[in-house]
């Protein structure tokens, strides 16, 4: 038996790239062209507000279990990363110059699939677990960013973040069920990395950004079903592209 686990760096959807592309060449343009600096007060402040829009790539890191047993002959299992998005408040804290402390509650809606190939009476037989996950986020990051070159600087992000699945089926009676689904926790917790640049606009700051979510709680609930008894454990990850306007 074999697991495959591609994680497709690739932002999940082409427009918010386009429009980040699109914002960032005609920030330049003005800034070429009227040669100032824009929103020259704005470290001055100490807290910003704003909101943030985003496009996510989620999958599985998949850890199989050394001495399952099933009745049918499991051949693999396909991790299979799929596209969702997520919305957000931003309330950031400059403590200094360099280092801001930034909270973005939101929701992130988050699908994963994973594909089980049996062999079943000679022939190949393929069953698919989709699930599809609305999670709260509570998340606390530390930015560490340069020093403002004109209208522009750049970033990294540190953190962590508490989640909690709204759309859970961990209370799920298998028994009551018409199909046997794949049950995962509600709670979950990850730890977030990313990088990013900040855009100076006329009339608000825009930040277009990238970030790695990496779930480090086993959410696998075990009940020993043909989809979650080949599983040791089961911890989501995420690659997320942001748009963020802050004031």
């Amino acid at each position: 038996m074999s697991t495959s686990a591609p994680f497709n760096l690739l932002p999940p959807h082409k427009h918010v790239l386009i429009i980040g592309l699109a914002l960032i060449t005609s920030t330049g343009s003005v800034t070429a062209q009227q040669g100032r600096k824009n929103l020259a007060a704005f470290d001055t402040k100490k807290f910003h507000f704003g909101f943030a829009l985003s496009g996510n790539r989620s999958d599985f890191n998949v850890e199989l279990s050394p001495d399952h047993s099933l009745g049918d002959s499991l051949q693999s299992i396909i991790n299979q990363p799929q596209a969702g998005f997520d919305l957000g408040l931003v309330a950031s804290w400059d403590a200094t110059k360099n280092l801001h402390v930034r909270f973005i509650p939101g929701l992130s809606f988050q699908d994963r699939s994973l594909e089980y190939r049996f062999e079943e009476e000679g022939e190949t037989s393929l069953k698919v677990r989709r699930t599809e996950s609305v999670y709260v986020n509570f998340p606390l990051l530390l930015k560490l960013r340069t020093d403002r070159i004109g209208n522009f600087a750049a970033y990294a992000l540190v953190g962590g973040k508490f989640s909690k699945d709204m759309q859970s089926q961990e209370e799920t009676n298998q028994q009551l069920s018409s199909d046997v689904i794949l049950r995962l926790e509600s709670g979950n917790s990850s730890i977030d990395l990313g990088a990013g640049v900040d855009i100076f606009l006329p009339f608000f700051k825009f930040s277009i950004e990238g970030k790695f979510e990496l779930g480090n709680r086993n959410i696998l609930i075990q009940d020993d079903s043909r989809y979650s008894a080949p599983l040791q454990s089961l911890k989501t990850r995420s690659f997320i592209l942001s748009l963020c306007f802050e004031g």
